[in-house]
């Protein structure tokens, strides 16, 4: 049993892969879709330009393959750029395709922000989830972004952020969830995080 990290080119995947396997879960950096289809969960991590992903994603295999995961019942997970992939359409450089797991759009944050958004910033819970389980109301997680989702149905949203607008920082619904921060920088409480992934996939 292992946890599929998806290697399209676009990630900081050794260090999700680290904080992994520093929980006691095997995780592996995949770059081919037999990878993806023989994981018992999958992550999509990810910075960088949303249209390159998606065309890395597509010459990869690997749009089908998460398809795939995703039919199959397998738990999910988004990271930063992952959790935008996850939705209809990006507005960055134009209008791009996304995968259209989520009905919504990936939104530019306002000029009048600093942009990127970096740092740490707290995210408002709106409904209990068990990849959010040992994560208090309030608590404070590592961001870096100028892009944010733009969900159309509002019972996706599992938190909120803050930062001058606010915006989706945690989305899911039924095996699939993303997150707009990085666990993987954001010390204790983002290794809760990828603890309560393990132990989701684990059960499966």
């Amino acid at each position: 049993m292992y946890i599929a990290i998806i290697d399209y080119g676009m990630g900081n995947l050794r260090s999700v892969q680290k904080g992994l396997e520093s929980l006691g879960w095997q995780a592996e950096i995949v770059g081919a879709p037999e990878g993806v289809d023989q994981a018992a969960g999958v992550i999509l991590p990810g910075v960088g330009a949303f249209a390159d992903a998606m065309r890395n994603l597509h010459e990869t295999g690997m749009a089908d393959a998460i398809y795939r995961a995703v039919d199959s019942g397998k738990p999910f997970l988004g990271i930063c750029l992952g959790q935008q992939l996850l939705f209809e359409h990006s507005e960055e450089f134009g209008r791009t395709k996304g995968l259209g797991l989520f009905p919504g759009t990936v939104r530019r944050l306002p000029p009048s922000l600093i942009v990127p958004h970096m740092g740490w910033n707290e995210i408002d819970i709106r409904q209990p989830v068990p990849l959010l389980s040992g994560v208090t109301e309030g608590s404070r997680f590592y961001f870096v972004h100028s892009y944010y989702v733009h969900p159309v149905d509002a019972d996706v949203v599992v938190a909120e952020t803050d930062y001058g607008i606010r915006f989706a920082s945690v989305v899911g619904r039924g095996n699939v969830f993303g997150i707009q921060f990085h666990p993987e920088k954001s010390s204790m409480l983002g290794l809760n995080i990828l603890n309560n992934f393990g132990k989701w996939v684990a059960k499966c």
